[in-house]
This record gives structure tokens, C-alpha cells and sequence, in this order.
């Protein structure tokens, strides 16, 4: 019995249509495995170009949002800078206002001293109030000085003394300094002192 099965199987390999079958089946998965991979590249191919343009559009976003960080910052930085500019923008008249001050301050002192000066006196008085009062009106206050402690950033030391006052202390002021808001506008030309004397 079994070699008659093996005499069938031997038949059907010798019958022409059978090899020809087999041949197609060969033939036809050829192309479809070699068409397989053609479409694995191209899939392959695909997802790395895709992955590419995903990274490209990572890096331009983190460039757009570093830009627009920059350019608020500039903006307010500009805005500081005018803020400062308007707030600042009276400094030089301020200066010329003050010189005005200490000659009537000198007229006032030499009023003082002189006998029948009592109207100039009382006027000068007045004109360095108003003036006093157009300086407030505008923040521009005086720096004190007087039983202060030498501050290099508000007062000008002109020299040094021996005082009563402790050593450091301000013994002496030659002319008021002021500030307009937090600014320095002219710094207290001060004798500082240097202690008791011995």
C-alpha cells in the first residue's frame, strides 16, 4: 500500500500541471515578499522623516517662545528706561533751582547782619519759602545731615575735624544736599568729625 501511495506522489510530481502550479505559487510570492519590503522601506523611511520634521518643529517652537521672551523683555526694559527718563526728566532744571536757593539763602544771611535790612530780609524769607515749596511740590526733599552718621551716598565729605560730636558723625554742613524721589540730585557737602579732641 505504501509504495502504491508512493507511486502516486511520484505521478503527481511527474504531471505537467502540477509542476507548473507549483511554479506559479513560487513565482507570485516572490514578488509579494520582494513588494513587502519594498513597503517596509518606505514605511521606515516615512516614520524617520516624520520624526525628523516632529524634532524641527520642537526646536522652532522653543525658538518662537525664547524670541517672545526676549522681546518682552526688551519691551520692558524700554518702558523702565522712559519711565525713568520722564520721572528724572526735571534733574538739570532742578540744579540750576537749587544755586538760586543758596544766593538767597547768602542774601538772607547777609540781611542778617546788617541793621536796617528788616524788609529785605523779610522778603527774601518769602521768596525761599515759595521756593521751598515749588521744590516739595516737584519731590524734591532735602537730605538730612545734621546728627547724621557720614553716608557716602548722600553726603560729600569736604574735610575733617575734631568735634564734640563722635567720630564719623557729620560735624558740620557747608551746603544742603537733595534727592528727587530716590535720586540724588546734589550730595551734602559735609565736615565730617573725627572725635573729641585731645
Amino acid at each position: 500500500m505504501n509504495e502504491e501511495i508512493d507511486d502516486m506522489n511520484q505521478a503527481d510530481s511527474d504531471d505537467p500541471v502540477t509542476q507548473e502550479h507549483d511554479a506559479d505559487s513560487v513565482s507570485k510570492a516572490e514578488p509579494a515578499a520582494a513588494h513587502q519590503a519594498v513597503v517596509d522601506q518606505v514605511l521606515e523611511t516615512r516614520d524617520e522623516e516624520i520624526e525628523r520634521l516632529r524634532e524641527a518643529a520642537d526646536s522652532a517652537d522653543m525658538r518662537v517662545l525664547k524670541a517672545q521672551a526676549e522681546a518682552e523683555n526688551f519691551r520692558k526694559r524700554l518702558r523702565r528706561d522712559y519711565e525713568d527718563q520722564v520721572k528724572y526728566a526735571a534733574v538739570p532744571l532742578v540744579t540750576d533751582v537749587l544755586e538760586v536757593r543758596d544766593n538767597l539763602l547768602r542774601g538772607l544771611e547777609a540781611a542778617s547782619n546788617s541793621a536796617d535790612a528788616g524788609g529785605l530780609q523779610e522778603g527774601v524769607a518769602m521768596v525761599v519759602k515759595q521756593l521751598d515749596d515749588f521744590l516739595t511740590k516737584h519731590s524734591v526733599i532735602q537730605i538730612p545731615t545734621e546728627g547724621q552718621q557720614f553716608d557716602p551716598n548722600f553726603h560729600e565729605a569736604i574735610s575733617q575735624m575734631p568735634s564734640e560730636v563722635e567720630s564719623g558723625m557729620v560735624a558740620h554742613v557747608a551746603q544742603v544736599g537733595f534727592k528727587m524721589h530716590d535720586r540724588v540730585v546734589r550730595p551734602s557737602q559735609v565736615v565730617v568729625s573725627t572725635g573729641p579732641a585731645e
